[in-house]
C-alpha cells in the first residue's frame, strides 16, 4: 500500500476510534511516518462534556480521565497499525494540548530503532539540546541521553532518557505513577513554553507536547511549529 494510502486510513480509523469513545473526534488528523517514529497530530478534539470541565477548572480531572480511557486504547491501536498499516508499534505515547483543542500520538516502531546511531542533524540541534537540557535540570535533572530530529517541516522530536529523580522513582513504585505524570505534564510544559525555542528555531511554536514512560525512564517531547511563509 502506497504511504500516502497507510496515512489516510491510519488518520480514517484513529478518528473513528476517539468519537466512538470520547462521544466527538478530531475534526482533522493529520499522520506523519518517518522510520522509526509515527505521529498522530489531532485537531479540534474537545467533547462537549470536557469543555464544561474546563471551564470550571477542572483541566486535571479531564486530563485524568483521558489518561485512564487512552490505557485502555492503546493496545488495540497497536494491534490495529500492524493490521492495516503493517506497522509493529513497541512504545506509544500521547499528550493534549487542551486550551487548543489538540493533541497528539507518538508511535516507535518495532526492529526500526537503533539508540547508538544519532538522528538526523539539523543547524539548530545544539542550541535546542542546550535549552532542553536547561529545562531538564529545573524540572528534574540533567537527562543521561538527549537526540532530536525534524520529522516534517512543522514536528521537531526530541528523545530523552535518564531523567527521573529517586524520589519520583519512589513515587512510581508506591502507585503514585498518575499523578506523578499530571504534576511532571503541568511542570514541564510551562518551562518548555517559556523556553526560547521560537527564537532558536527561528518559527512559531504552536504546541508543545511531552509524555513519558516511567518504565523506561525515557520521554519525548513534541514541538509543532508554524511553517514560514516563503
Amino acid at each position: 500500500m502506497e504511504k500516502n494510502s497507510v496515512q489516510a486510513e491510519i488518520a480514517s480509523y484513529i478518528g473513528k476510534l476517539l468519537r466512538d469513545n470520547f462521544g466527538k473526534g478530531p475534526s482533522s488528523v493529520y499522520v506523519s511516518l518517518k522510520k522509526p517514529f509515527i505521529t498522530i497530530h489531532l485537531r479540534d478534539f474537545l467533547a462537549p462534556m470536557e469543555r464544561v470541565l474546563l471551564s470550571q477548572g477542572e483541566t486535571m480531572k479531564v486530563e485524568e480521565t483521558r489518561d485512564l480511557l487512552m490505557q485502555e486504547l492503546i493496545p488495540g491501536i497497536k494491534v490495529t497499525l500492524k493490521v492495516i498499516a503493517s506497522l509493529e508499534v513497541k512504545e506509544l505515547y500521547y499528550d493534549w494540548s487542551l486550551h487548543n483543542r489538540s493533541g497528539i500520538l507518538v508511535g516507535v516502531l518495532e526492529n526500526e530503532e537503533d539508540e547508538d546511531n544519532a538522528l538526523e542533524n539539523y543547524t539548530e540541534k545544539e542550541a535546542v539540546h542546550k535549552d532542553i537540557m536547561r529545562i531538564s535540570r529545573q524540572a528534574e535533572k540533567l537527562p543521561e541521553f538527549i537526540d532530536s530530529c525534524f520529522l516534517n517541516e512543522r514536528t521537531l522530536l526530541v528523545i530523552r532518557t535518564g531523567i527521573l529523580v529517586r524520589i519520583e522513582k519512589e513515587l512510581i513504585k508506591t502507585g503514585f505513577e498518575e499523578h506523578l505524570k499530571l504534576t511532571k505534564r503541568q511542570l514541564e510544559k510551562g518551562l518548555l513554553h517559556a523556553g526560547d525555542f521560537e527564537n532558536i528555531l527561528q518559527k512559531s511554536v504552536v504546541d508543545i507536547f511531552v509524555d513519558w514512560d516511567f518504565k523506561l525512564d525515557k520521554s519525548y517531547i513534541i514541538f509543532i511549529l508554524q511553517p514560514n511563509n516563503n
